[in-house]
């Protein structure tokens, strides 16, 4: 339940507090007040999308708060902040959060029926949905049986879809991939032989000299050992003085390493030179094998490396073509599986959907009743669409029909409904929505278009409806005024005294508020002042724009004239005392 609603800074809203009533709550005053706005203020305690350009002018930022109570008799704090950069702030118990959570943990425990909201009955789709709220449709076992199902073969369809595409289109791209590979295997390249090849041709060219050279060096290394025998004979003058010096240890080290190396080297020259070709023979056939594998370079225009992937990925596409006719039927058998198991699951959901618009249908139409309908009734027919207009939410179009009597042909909505007509079956159709007891239910000006019988039915209703919920009414009209149980009026200040009483004459023809039977002052005050400020507590608190002001006894007797006839004159107010006393609801 929202207790206290305080607002800073939003649209002509300057700085007010309301109090709220458990039941039944009105707030009344002329077209552009700023009624509207106090319910933009508590859009966005919900978790409604925030605009900078409802921030007060001169002010930099807005500010929403409220106290809620919970279902456990809990107070929770919630506050919205925006300033003019955009930046958006919410709170829950002085803990900040996210719009989201506030919409997940807030918005849930709220009912909103904007103005013109009820235009949205003249539309099909708002229709269907509306229905599927009522039948909790995308909570059932059978809506997500159908959207598995709808997922499941639109995928599998994409997937044929791709797969005949690549049918018709691979005569010509699996002949050049065939032509492709051909070329490329007729060569056979290898990972790095190119550069091998490369390497190899300039030792083939000198190999005789190759050869000759490392003999040579191999033999001047070994003749005679001489060289051995002398560095031995150094090694062993430098032993007989180890460990003197160790920079001389240190040279003698290197001594010892290059005896090893040297007989390592001459072991090696003799390797090298067996193994050196110079067969004119094998550079020939070498030259030849780069020869080709340069041909396939200038070909594809691409290295080695980026020919070899070519190849690899011509030869997928063909092993691919190959299996193709097989994938093509197997995906078509699945499809077919698929498609009967959508159709089954969709009659399901279509029957689920026939027996909610019954129900919802036989509802209405009992509401409407009490909504001075009288003998017009409510039917919602669904029909079944083309396979190919089926989407992921159904097989069908549901749509609300009107009959204004027995014998009418029941028609849509937007061919035979007036404004006040629409906005009696959306205020039905919210009665019907709502998820539970307890919900708090804000109604911006539902009553636009009615008067005479329909404003009193609407009234009544309103009133019943408050017995099990909160209800929070913007309205224009006497007879819902009169029945609520709290009445604030919201007014634009145009700098001539008290908003509400000075201009106007009290019931009795006295220029003072009166208090009313119980004592209770008649223009109570509800802006919260700055602590700062020193304000006589019995005066409502004015904004530079717009101000609003609980009307008790006479005060609200002299509002209620208002709404009727725009005067303050002895007709007027009494019959806006009837309306209140409940003598007579016209």
């Amino acid at each position: 339940m929202l207790d206290e609603l305080e607002v800073n800074n939003y649209a002509l809203i300057e700085r007010a507090s309301i109090e709220f009533s458990p039941g039944f709550t009105v707030l009344t005053g002329e077209t552009g007040a700023g009624k509207t706005a106090l319910i933009g203020a508590i859009k966005l305690l919900i978790g409604e999308r925030a605009d900078v350009s409802a921030i007060t002018d001169g002010a930099d930022e807005l500010r929403v708060a409220a106290r809620l109570i919970d279902e456990d008799n809990r107070e929770v704090i919630v506050s919205r902040r925006l300033n003019r950069s955009g930046r958006s702030r919410a709170a829950i118990d002085s803990q900040m959060t996210t719009v989201t959570a506030l919409a997940e943990q807030v918005g849930t425990r709220f009912d909103l029926l904007g103005q013109h909201e009820h235009q949205n009955l003249l539309s099909g789709s708002a229709q269907q949905a509306y229905l599927d709220q009522f039948g909790a449709i995308s909570e059932s076992e059978v809506f997500a049986a159908y959207q598995q199902a709808w997922h499941d073969r639109e995928q599998t369809g994409i997937e044929l879809a791709m797969l005949q595409e690549q049918a018709r289109q691979s005569a010509q791209s699996l002949e050049q991939s065939r032509f492709t590979l051909e070329q490329i295997e007729a060569v056979n390249p290898q990972v790095d032989e190119y550069e091998q090849l490369e390497a190899d041709i300039p030792i083939l060219r000198r190999g005789e000299d190759l050869a000759v050279g490392s003999n040579a060096a191999w033999q001047l290394l070994g003749a005679d050992d001489q060289v051995s025998d002398l560095l031995a004979q150094a090694a062993r003058q430098l032993s007989s003085v180890r460990g003197i010096d160790a920079r001389l240890d240190a040279l003698a080290d290197r001594l010892q390493s290059a005896q090893i190396d040297l007989e390592d080297i001459s072991a090696e020259l003799i390797t090298y030179r067996d193994s050196v070709s110079f067969d004119a023979q094998v550079l020939e056939d070498t030259q030849s094998r780069l020869g080709q594998l340069e041909g396939l370079v200038r070909r594809f225009n691409a290295p080695i490396r980026e020919i070899l992937v070519l190849r690899d990925q011509a030869r997928l596409q063909l092993e691919m073509a190959d299996n193709l006719p097989d994938r093509i039927e197997a995906v078509a058998q699945r499809l077919e599986s698929e498609e009967k198991i959508l159709l089954t699951v969709a009659a399901e959901l279509a029957a689920k959907r026939n027996a909610d618009a019954i129900a919802l249908a036989e509802r209405l139409t009992a509401r409407l009743k009490d909504l001075a309908f009288g003998s017009a009734a409510i039917e919602i027919v669904c029909e079944g669409l083309p396979r190919q207009s089926w989407s992921a939410t159904g097989s069908q179009r549901c749509e609300l029909l009107f009959r204004p009597q027995p014998r009418s042909v029941s028609r849509p909505l937007s061919r035979i409904a007036s404004g006040g007509e629409l906005s009696r079956v959306m205020l039905a159709l919210k009665s019907e929505l709502i998820a539970s007891d307890g919900m708090t239910l804000v109604f911006d000006e539902v009553d636009a278009g009615i008067g005479g019988i329909a404003a009193t039915a609407v009234a009544e209703y309103l009133k019943r409806l408050a017995s099990n919920n909160q209800v929070i009414v913007v309205t224009h009209l006497a007879q819902i005024a009169a029945v609520a149980d709290r009445h604030y009026v919201v007014q634009r200040d145009t700098g001539g005294g008290e908003p509400g009483t000075s201009a106007q004459p009290d019931p009795a023809g006295a220029t003072s508020a009166q208090p009313d039977p119980a004592g209770a002052t008649s223009a109570q005050p509800v802006l919260s002042p700055s602590t700062s400020e020193q304000q006589d507590p019995t005066q409502p608190v004015l904004s530079p724009s717009t101000s609003v002001f609980e009307v008790v006894g006479d005060q609200r007797v002299l509002e209620v004239a208002r709404m009727l006839s725009g005067s303050s004159d002895d007709v007027a107010i009494a019959h806006a005392r009837e309306l209140l006393q409940g003598d007579r609801v016209e």
